[in-house]
């Protein structure tokens, strides 16, 4: 039977070309360049790790992973040009770019639009009363830019009327939501770049910023210049020759909030050549503490950097008036206590998009023997 034999032979090889049609026309001819436009081209972070971008033929798709419970995504969004319709987008928050009129919940990202020269897209501001950029106050005050109230609690009605194509706000860890504002209907962009790990990882969210207002070669452009000056100032700061130890701000209505051992604050401390007290903890934000807690792990500490919102600036005097066991700090006894009036000087302005400014401050202040030249911009020593 050796017909028989023949076929039982080739079965297998023709029952596989047959499979290999089939699996084309479910395809539907689709090539391998069809794959890549269907994945995407990646956009590289170098830095930051919260933020994911993908180009894709007619929209940009941004992932925002959740800070606070790893694994989960805060949010999606699908960037589309504006007046594009695009077709089969998947699912998120579409928000058309460029924006043009936008309200902006924090001084620091407002100060960024100004310095690429997007002022025209500020619609409206929050806590006018925080921000020391001059030309955003200014324009409040014309009127060119409408005061929103306060960011914990914004004004809906007037956030109605102006018609706004975006709110950039910032999320905060089992805050329940944003209220009313959620039912306006205006996308709700969450800039969580605050909870990064890193100076130059929040810094480099300017880069998705730039996506959102057009003007990504100025984001790219000011990116690398940020990051090649605090790289320099980082490498000079690792030649002191000893760190000394850091312990930061005060208490308040009993409670002493320190920055988490993984934050921005606590990166840019130790980019300065500081040991930072709580180096250990692997918290990104704030941690709440008692007196005593603090005063275990900080007695002894070198040096005190205060961050006071106060309308004059603290003293050795008004510190033991406030809580006599202050005194009992090593840098109280040392005076080694600078501050930062962020009433009177642009810190939260600055700090998120230009760490190297702060990085500088830093290092004149642990280690003015580097001799870097000038004085501290934001910090002051307290005086008695």
């Amino acid at each position: 039977m050796p017909h028989l034999r023949y076929s039982r032979a080739k079965a297998p090889l023709w029952l596989l070309a047959c499979l290999l049609l089939v699996l084309a026309s479910c395809r539907g001819g689709r090539t391998s360049a069809d794959d890549a436009a269907a994945e995407g081209d990646t956009v590289r972070f170098r830095y930051a790790r919260n933020i994911r971008v993908v180009r894709h033929a007619d929209y940009t798709r941004v992932d925002l992973a959740d800070p606070w419970k790893p694994g989960r995504t805060l949010h999606t969004y699908l960037l589309v040009a504006r007046g594009s319709r695009p077709q089969h987008l998947p699912a998120g928050t579409r928000v058309e770019v460029p924006l043009e009129h936008a309200v902006i919940y924090t001084a620091a990202h407002a100060s960024l639009l100004f310095e690429w020269g997007k002022a025209g897209s500020i619609g409206g501001v929050c806590d006018v009363e925080y921000i020391l950029n001059d030309s955003v106050r200014s324009r409040v005050r014309e009127g060119r830019i409408r005061d929103m109230g306060s960011a914990m609690n914004p004004d809906v009605e007037r956030i109605v009327a102006l018609k706004p194509d975006a709110i950039l706000l910032s999320p905060f860890e089992n805050s329940g939501g944003y209220g009313r504002v959620e039912k306006t209907g205006v996308p709700l962009v969450e800039v969580a770049d605050y909870m990064e790990q890193g100076p130059l990882a929040r810094a480099e969210w300017m880069r998705f910023y730039g996506m959102l207002f057009g003007c990504e070669p100025e984001a790219e452009a000011l990116f690398a210049d940020v990051e090649q000056q605090y790289l320099a100032l980082r490498a000079k700061a690792a030649r002191a020759a000893r760190r000394p130890s850091v312990m930061t701000d005060m208490m308040s209505s009993g409670t002493w909030y320190v920055p988490g051992g993984r934050s921005t604050t606590a990166r840019l401390i130790a980019d300065a050549g500081g040991a930072y007290v709580f180096a250990q903890n692997e918290e990104a934000g704030s941690v709440a503490r008692t007196f005593e807690s603090v005063f275990a792990q900080a007695a002894e500490a070198d040096i005190w950097i205060l961050r006071s919102g106060q309308a004059s600036n603290p003293t050795y005097a008004q510190l033991l008036s406030d809580y006599r066991p202050y005194g009992a700090f090593k840098a109280f006894r040392t005076r080694r206590i600078y501050n930062c009036n962020t009433l009177h000087k642009p810190y939260y302005d600055v700090v998120a998009f230009h760490p190297e400014a702060i990085l500088r401050d830093l290092i004149l202040v642990f280690h003015p023997e580097l001799r870097l030249g000038g004085q501290p911009r934001f910090f002051d020593p307290l005086a008695e």
